[in-house]
């Protein structure tokens, strides 16, 4: 039996209480189980379908994991509470003994990419080179974790690998490295870089070919929206494959012949995206899984009105994982300080709680999320300066400069718009100018060129992001990470994500997060706000759908749901 289908059995209770929420209804045009073809299932996120690479800058802040988790698995997914589950399906991770953390990888014989190539060490030995920060061209989403790998034992075309920490380095979340989809088909990569494999030329420090390589992995997975997809490049690893991408914004999964784990319980899936025109969207949506605010039509209603008769209910806050944040640049208008102190000081964050939070409490952590008890414990100690905003304050620490603050968000939707208009009523009282510079295409690498301030959730994505451990999260604050968009520097903060990465002990724990965040909020690295509201909910036809939490989405066991015909 497939350990999807153990572990659900076991949740009948869940998803008794989620059928509850009843049929999903859409607006324009029905599309569901149609006449046409097999029975479909429509699941509307708020991700955007940009890239295959997840673990890309644009992968990451897109939210495209929450469409290709069952295309691209790994050793490891994130279940409904966002913690770590392995998957056996791919293979199994064993630590072994040795003098740091060692971590043996065993894929399963049967493992293949849907064009029959085995999935090998080559895979994880690109995904770690890729992840690293060690080899140059490369542009991954973070290094967390990676980084602290010091060797890859991997013979090419291999299917085991042995993977060595560095001393002192035993990354705490290491179930949660190489996990869903982090293996890319490292043979398509070495196709468009004309080698015979990526272990060789890497192993080798090959300049050349290293270039070629990390070219390919950066941007040889990008999806266009409209043309065809080209199965020999969009390979899967799992029990569903890319069929199709629409121009409005319709990504076709359909099940993976070449799968040899459990059959996917639902031959066809389609995933919608707000990102498309709210006129393109279909009507009779099966699953849904988006941020309150982030579908709106012509007359700015939210998406739990346009989704009526729906029943669509908000996550419960205090089990969230991610958390709305401003982002600041560190640079040009931002490069003093106390400019930065001076926007926070205008940002009436009690106000926005209040008006958006859905329900939530002001949050005053950067990654430590409701979900974390210990970070609930203390999460009144920190921005306290920071509660509401101080108009006085703002005007003093401003000074006689202009101050002019570019401030975006993801396109078209309706919440974010109406945040940044109280922010800069807020602002202007004090002499702060806050433009809106949002659009549809806004991407998280915008911050520190075209834009001041970003408002996205914590982990860097405009979709659903964070998981039950935070350690991924917080390089958000590390100097020179990739997840640090607004480029933060601070030495003793930087120090203390590298020691809470290992740390184990509670104790230690809240001390480094206490370091991190009093510093974080001295220097203004970012303004957190309240847990992220997510509407989430399922058809009454629909059997399997155990909302998650996680980054990953509701669509971490895609495979699982079944619709009923009748």
């Amino acid at each position: 039996m497939h350990s999807f289908s153990k572990r659900l059995r076991g949740r009948r209770g869940l998803r008794a209480a989620a059928a509850a929420l009843g049929l999903i209804a859409g607006m324009g045009v029905v599309s569901g189980c149609g006449d046409a073809g097999p029975p479909t299932v429509n699941y509307l996120v708020d991700a955007r379908f940009s890239t295959y690479n997840a673990n890309s800058v644009t992968g990451n802040s897109d939210g495209v994991l929450m469409a290709f988790t069952r295309v691209l698995p790994g050793f490891s997914f994130l279940g409904s509470s966002g913690q770590v589950i392995p998957d056996h399906d791919i293979g199994t991770a064993t630590q072994v003994p040795g003098p740091s953390l060692t971590v043996r990888y065993d894929f399963n014989p049967k493992a293949v990419f849907s064009d029959g190539h085995a999935i090998t060490c080559d895979d994880l030995y690109l995904s770690w080179a890729a992840q690293s920060g060690r080899f140059g061209g490369f542009a991954p989403a973070t290094t967390a974790g990676y980084r602290d790998i010091a060797d890859v034992a991997c013979t090419a075309g291999a299917r085991t690998a042995t993977v060595t920490f560095a001393k002192g380095r035993d990354y705490r979340d290491w179930l949660g490295l190489f996990g869903a989809g982090t293996l890319l088909p490292s043979h398509v990569v070495a196709r468009d870089a004309g080698v015979p494999d990526v272990v060789g030329p890497l192993r080798a420090n090959n300049r050349a070919a290293l270039a070629k390589i990390a070219t390919a992995w950066n941007t040889g997975f990008t999806l266009r929206p409209g043309s065809p997809v080209d199965a020999a490049r969009f390979l899967s690893s799992g029990p569903y494959v890319i069929d199709s991408l629409s121009a409005t914004g319709g990504l076709v999964l359909k099940r993976n012949d070449k799968w040899w784990g459990d059959q996917a319980a639902t031959e066809r899936v389609t995933v919608w995206s707000t990102s498309s025109k709210p006129t393109d969207l279909p009507g009779g949506f099966d699953v849904v899984d988006i941020a309150d605010g982030s579908v709106a039509d012509r007359d700015g209603r939210s998406a739990a009105d346009q989704l009526k008769p729906a029943q669509v209910t908000l996550a419960d806050p205090r089990r969230a994982l991610g958390v709305d944040e401003i982002v600041l640049r560190t640079s040009g208008v931002f490069a003093d300080p106390a400019a930065r102190q001076a926007f926070a000081s205008c940002v009436p964050r009690d106000v926005l709680t209040r008006q958006f939070g859905r329900g939530a409490q002001q949050w005053n952590q950067r990654f430590g999320a409701p979900a974390d008890t210990l970070a609930a414990a203390v999460n009144g100690e920190f921005g306290r300066r920071y509660q509401r905003a101080d108009l006085a304050r703002a005007r003093e620490l401003k000074g006689d400069r202009p101050l002019t603050v570019r401030m975006a968000y993801r396109g078209r939707d309706a919440r974010s718009k109406a945040m940044v208009a109280v922010i800069a009523d807020s602002c202007k009282q004090a002499g702060i100018t806050v433009s809106d510079t949002a659009s549809p295409t806004t991407t998280a690498t915008d911050l520190g060129r075209s834009v001041d301030a970003m408002l996205l959730s914590s982990g860097v994505s405009f979709a659903a992001t964070g998981a039950f451990d935070p350690t991924r999260s917080s390089y958000q604050l590390r100097g020179g990470d990739p997840l640090n968009i607004g480029d933060f520097r601070d030495p003793a903060v930087s120090d203390g994500v590298d020691q809470l990465a290992v740390a184990t002990n509670s104790e230690d724990r809240l001390r480094l997060i206490r370091l991190i965040e009093n510093a974080a909020w001295q220097g203004v690295a970012s303004i957190p706000l309240f847990a992220t509201p997510r509407q989430q909910g399922f058809a009454a036809s629909m059997g399997n759908v155990v909302p998650s939490a996680a980054r990953s989405g509701t669509g971490w066991n895609m495979d699982r749901w079944k619709v009923s015909t009748k």
